[in-house]
């Protein structure tokens, strides 16, 4: 009977062992999870796994590589010369970066480089585009050694940067002629391929006759070269010796010529439209800034 009690004690006692067993096993879980959410260690851990996962994401290139530019375009952005011009100075050695002449086609430079060309600091400037409205008795150079009057004198105060004029209209012709400091531009609107326009009002020192007007629109031999004409017209309600020429021609003084192969002396010679861009609102021995709609309109011709 002692023995059916003892056993019965130490089943009640191994049961109860059991109890506070898993009490203290579930205590210690319920601590364990409290711990790992509040464990500083944890924590940083985590934070630490965080930024590690950030720092291995791809960082942006660096901002000087993103801006640097082919040698030709930055000697073109220069108001120089063309991209295409650029490349023959580069082969020839005239560009030098940071006191080294390069010849390689598709160098790139920062803007932090020292670039010279032909010996002098250039540096890429912001583009201007400057409509002039020339009056007589101004010729058409950046500067004269018989000190004569230029166009130069008449844009002075139009840019910081320094712009050049787009072709060329004689000391006594008056009218439209475009400065800029986009070389690009400069040559695409004087080369013959592209067909770029120009209108002319030509006072002559007698009245055209109807059979002339014929023949200079038939197109006729000028110089072993055939000269054709865009259009050509009297003007209308003034006399037939007020003439209108238009013309893509860049030949040297090709309006004049044209009337002096037919016996016919130009008394004034106006340019009244230039690719487009025409004289409303500006007048004689007057500049303005190109729009930006003018500007893009230029560089889609």
């Amino acid at each position: 009977m002692n023995s059916s009690k003892n056993s019965s004690r130490g089943r009640q006692q191994s049961k109860k062992t059991s109890q506070n067993s898993s009490v203290k096993k579930f205590n210690d879980k319920k601590k364990f999870s409290k711990n790992f959410k509040n464990n500083p260690i944890s924590r940083k851990k985590r934070v630490t796994s965080d930024k590690e996962k950030i720092s291995t994401k791809k960082q942006p290139e660096n901002s000087s590589e993103n801006e640097s530019i082919r040698l030709n375009k930055y000697i073109s952005n220069s108001g120089i010369c063309s991209r295409r011009e650029a490349d023959v100075y580069i082969k020839s050695g005239s560009a030098s970066v940071n006191g080294k002449i390069v010849t390689e086609m598709g160098f790139k430079v920062s803007p932090t480089d020292e670039v010279r060309f032909d010996g002098s600091l250039i540096s890429p400037e912001k583009k201007r585009y400057v409509l002039l409205n020339k009056p007589k008795n101004f010729i058409t150079t950046m500067d004269d050694d018989r000190g004569r009057k230029t166009v130069m004198e008449l844009v002075a105060n139009a840019s910081k940067e320094r712009i050049y004029p787009v072709g060329r209209l004689d000391r006594n012709t008056t009218g439209l002629l475009l400065f800029t400091n986009d070389g690009e531009l400069a040559k695409k609107l004087t080369h013959p391929k592209h067909n770029i326009q120009k209108l002319y009002h030509a006072s002559l020192d007698k009245k055209l006759s109807m059979r002339d007007l014929q023949k200079i629109a038939d197109g006729f031999i000028l110089d072993e070269k055939r000269v054709l004409v865009d259009e050509i017209s009297y003007i209308i309600n003034q006399p037939k010796s007020e003439i209108g020429v238009k013309i893509h021609s860049g030949r040297n003084r090709i309006v004049r010529r044209i009337f002096e192969h037919f016996n016919y002396s130009v008394v004034k010679l106006d340019r009244v439209i230039f690719a487009g861009l025409t004289k409303k609102d500006l007048p004689r021995g007057h500049w303005r800034h190109l729009t930006e709609m003018e500007i893009n309109t230029l560089k889609m011709l």
